[in-house]
């Protein structure tokens, strides 16, 4: 083995390794195919028979606590009967009559445990009503047995008492119930325990144990698909290291590079087949020695000893050096030898393994570049424009002096490679004037633009890209052409600008004129229309106080001498029904043009309010009084779910405007036999006044019209309800004023609950500290 060639190494162990390796993936894959369709198998089984044991479990868990519930039931109703009885019987004897049960009868003798798990105790008199329940149920109570439960059931249960009767109440529900007769005392016991009530802890052990089974199929489940997914990866990376071996080969036997092994301690260097064929050698069968590859090196190239030697003493692993050697035919053959240093298993010192690669065709090719280059290079330098190529990865290709010295380019950065950006840092920034178009040129391809440097002289700059992505620029001096451009456009420059200054300034001017006049017109115009408006409407008020007023107070004063006959009688009672209708009528107009005025207040900002703490609870409660009244008349009722007391800052006189605004249209709306329900919480930062009816309700495309002036709501029943449209609107003013608001929720035909939100106290006290802080 050790004195075989390299390559009939290589090739012997290919011949002697691909069958097997068959033969044992064959055998292996039949192996896995088995393992996979038994552990799939057995983790069915497992599943199968751990839902079955819990399945079965559950079966008689469930069953184990309807016995254990029914009897512990039983046991109860045989207690409490023997308590009741003797002591039932001696008050039947004493007094002579039976007296009605209650829920003391039970209480008395029955512990804190015996009502829980869904336990009813019932006491019936001899007629089979239920007098007394624990814990209390109102649909039970004064029900009969009879109408509860079934005959049957009453039967089968009888004093027997050793079992309970299912029976199904008439919601529905499956309950079990025993019964137990107290004689000779004219009354029975019931005790019910509702089938769900007998099952709660079964159902909390039933989830649980699903939820566990669950999770455990879900794991047995992820460790099958795991293993199942295993395997597959493990046959296709066998598959893959199969392919990349016989594609190795097929690379190795066909490159022009072959593959060395250099065993430095023992100076043996093995050669792969391939390294022979570059060299023109003929296979000797033995192994190379380090002389036999040393006298083939070229004289001038690093020997290879050495490069080993430094190697060793840095340290470095991986070696790339490019030599020469001598070809069977005695031309040089240039390869490139990549290497690193490996110790292999089982020997002593380092082998340096790598690979040889031919690069004679290469150097041939870099010199004939090399020259062709000098010839470039010669040639664009002895041209009169700046020159400049770049490659399709923007690095300097190469440029020329013009170009160097037009940028002001150290000589560092004009060296081939260097990249576009560092080119482009070094020279002095250009000033881009204007990029002029090229006739037929497609954009893609190339443009055409001028720049100016920093000596102030132009250049023309010509780019055109290349076939292999770069691009070439040519750059020619044109300051001459530039200056006497310049000069032709800064002088029509000057005019064009002096023109349009003088038509932009007349314009200008014509407009401002204009604009004046209008606004001073329109302002006129507008002043005196306001002045007027504001005069009529003073007027108006005025004059609608004081005219409507007095004969109003007249009118509202002798009606009600009228409707009390303070004067004596009038005689027809027609007469005293006329006189209450006056009376309406007359306070009706008066509280419209309170309204009014009010809402004329608030709208021209002349409403003061006195802002100080208040009880909501005791506004509220004045507001009831006044409309209680009202209330009784209209045969509505009044609900109040209220605290004791609930503070809050606002004018007191405003907020009570505001409630009873909104009770009187709550009574108004709400019919004969219907309810009004006041409450009042806190909320948040808020506290809330809540004013429910159960009127005709407001249709929900109104309800965004309320709240405005004179708007009303128009349907069957407020045809026929007066009012000036104004109390809601004066409401919201005014809470707004309080920085509150009203929410309106309404269902028409079932009632409608207006909301009011007020600041809390502590919102209050937090804003007047702010403000108090910023005036400060």
């Amino acid at each position: 083995m050790a004195k075989a060639h390299i390559g009939e190494l290589f090739a012997k162990e290919r011949v002697l390794r691909l069958p097997f390796a068959a033969r044992g993936l064959t055998h292996l894959g039949i192996s896995e195919c088995a393992l996979r369709i038994l552990v799939t198998s057995l983790i069915g089984l497992f599943l199968i028979t751990l839902g079955g044991a819990i399945a079965a479990h559950l079966l008689d868990a469930r069953q184990t606590s309807v016995t254990e519930h029914k009897r512990a039931s039983i046991l109860q109703a045989d207690l409490l009967q023997s308590l009741l009885q003797p002591m039932l019987t001696d008050e039947l004897k004493k007094s002579g009559m039976a007296r009605r049960l209650g829920e003391g009868d039970l209480n008395r003798y029955l512990s804190d445990y015996a009502a829980t798990e869904g336990r009813i105790f019932a006491l019936a008199n001899g007629d089979g009503v239920i007098d007394a329940i624990l814990p209390e149920i109102n649909s039970l109570k004064g029900r009969r047995l009879s109408d509860i439960f079934p005959m049957t059931a009453l039967y089968m249960s009888g004093n027997v008492g050793d079992d309970m009767t299912s029976v199904t109440m008439p919601g529905g529900e499956e309950v079990f119930v025993t019964f137990r007769d107290l004689d000779p005392y004219p009354a029975s016991l019931a005790v019910i325990q509702s089938r769900d009530a007998m099952l709660s802890g079964w159902y909390t052990s039933t989830i649980r144990l699903v939820t566990l089974f669950v999770a455990t199929v879900a794991v047995v489940a992820l460790i099958g698909a795991a293993f199942h997914w295993q395997s597959a990866r493990a046959t296709e990376a066998d598959n893959t290291l199969a392919t990349a071996t016989e594609r190795l080969d097929k690379a190795l036997d066909r490159a022009r590079c072959g593959l060395w092994d250099w065993n430095i301690a023992r100076g043996h260097i093995f050669w792969s087949r391939s390294m022979f064929d570059i060299l023109g050698l003929e296979t000797g069968g033995e192994l190379l020695s380090y002389a036999t590859v040393a006298d083939r090196l070229h004289p001038d190239d690093r020997q290879m000893d050495r490069l080993v030697d430094d190697l060793l003493r840095s340290g470095r692993k991986a070696v790339d050096q490019e030599f020469r050697m001598r070809h069977a035919d005695g031309h040089w053959v240039w390869l490139r030898v990549r290497a690193e240093l490996a110790q292999s298993p089982g020997e002593v010192g380092p082998h340096l393994i790598g690979i040889a690669i031919d690069i004679t065709e290469q150097k041939l090719a870099d010199r004939l570049n090399q020259e062709a280059e000098l010839r470039l290079r010669d040639a664009i330098e002895n041209i009169s424009e700046a020159f400049v190529l770049w490659d399709s990865d923007n690095r300097l290709v190469m440029c020329n002096s013009k170009y160097q010295q037009f940028h002001n380019l150290p000589a560092s950065v004009c060296s081939s490679g260097t990249p576009y950006e560092e080119v482009a840092k070094a020279a002095k920034e250009p000033v881009v004037r204007q990029r002029l178009p090229v006739g037929n040129i497609d954009p893609g391809e190339g443009n055409t633009f001028e720049v100016q440097l920093e000596d102030s002289r132009w250049l023309q700059i010509n780019e055109r890209r290349t076939k292999d992505g770069g691009f070439v620029s040519v750059g020619t001096d044109i300051s001459s052409l530039k200056q006497h451009e310049e000069r032709l456009m800064d002088s029509e420059r000057e005019l064009m600008n002096t023109v349009r200054d003088l038509q932009k300034s007349r314009l200008t001017l014509e407009q401002q004129s204009q604009r004046l006049a209008d606004l001073a017109e329109k302002y006129a115009q507008e002043k005196t229309r306001a002045e007027a408006a504001n005069r009529s409407k003073s007027e108006f008020l005025a004059n609608m106080s004081h005219e409507l007023r007095t004969p109003l107070n007249a009118i509202i004063g002798f009606s009600e001498v009228m409707e009390q006959q303070m004067l004596g009688p009038i005689g027809t009672e027609r007469y005293t029904e006329y006189a209450s209708d006056i009376h309406r009528s007359g306070q009706y107009l008066l509280d419209v043009i309170s309204d009014i005025l009010d809402m004329s207040k608030i709208e021209a900002g002349r409403m003061q309010l006195e802002i100080k703490e208040i009880d909501v609870v005791g506004v509220v409660e004045e507001s009831l009084r006044i409309i209680s009244a009202r209330a009784a008349e209209e045969n509505v009722e009044i609900v109040r779910q209220l605290p004791s007391r609930l503070p809050t800052f606002g004018d007191k006189r405003a907020l009570k405007q505001v409630v009873i605004n909104l009770l009187a249209n709550a009574v108004k709306f709400t019919p004969a036999g219907g309810r009004v329900t006041v409450t009042s919480e806190e909320r948040g930062e808020h506290v809330a006044i809540i004013i429910a009816d159960t009127g005709i309700g407001i249709p929900r495309k109104a309800i965004d019209k309320l709240g405005r002036p004179f708007e009303q709501v128009e349907n069957q029943l407020t045809k026929t309800k007066s009012g000036s449209g104004l109390g809601l609107a004066i409401s919201k003013s005014l809470i707004e004023l309080h920085d509150g608001q009203i929410r309106i929720e309404s269902t028409e035909g079932k009632g409608t609950t207006v909301t009011v939100l007020l600041p809390h106290p502590r919102a209050m006290a937090a804003h007047m500290s702010f403000r108090a802080h910023g005036a400060a």
